[in-house]
């Protein structure tokens, strides 16, 4: 079953682009998240969805938020994708697909490729997005609308 907004994320462990631990007790309660599931490094909606995160990092940080990208691409991929366009935030191998089937996020194109669906988490680890769009540049404004709005209404 697929989170839905008001559902608490559960906990999950992943290796990041440099091949360390990242668990995500270590940032709930502590920052808001955004959680983009993308389908694969070095694809052009990905790349584009990718680069577009990182053209606005900055303003998800002044709002206090942390972006999280996570495929099933390996910790190697990961990082020569991280290096080639320079992204400042987290990416995480889900080689098993582990946390894409804890949140539930569901495949596209008749079960073909991964689905590409992006979670604005509050501090509290509480979902208060759920954005499933092919679109890759559309999740950035609506992620970053959202976790604006998380501020304000602090």
């Amino acid at each position: 079953m697929a989170l839905q907004i008001g559902d608490k994320i559960l906990n999950f462990k992943a290796k990041d682009s440099y091949g360390n631990d990242f668990d995500s007790h270590d940032v709930v309660g502590i920052k808001p998240l955004v959680i983009y599931f993308y389908p694969k490094d070095n694809t052009p909606g990905c790349t584009a969805q990718a680069c577009s995160f990182r053209g606005q990092y900055e303003d998800f940080t002044d709002q206090g938020a942390e972006v999280i990208g996570i495929s099933s691409d390996s910790v190697a991929s990961h990082q020569k994708f991280s290096n080639q366009y320079k992204l400042p935030f987290i990416l995480l191998s889900d080689f098993d697909k582990k946390i894409r089937t804890l949140f539930g996020v569901p495949p596209s194109y008749f079960g073909l490729i991964p689905g590409r669906v992006t979670y604005v988490v509050d501090k509290g680890g509480i979902i208060q997005m759920v954005f499933d769009s092919k679109k890759a540049t559309k999740h950035i404004e609506a992620a970053l609308e959202v976790v604006k709005n998380l501020k304000t209404n602090k």
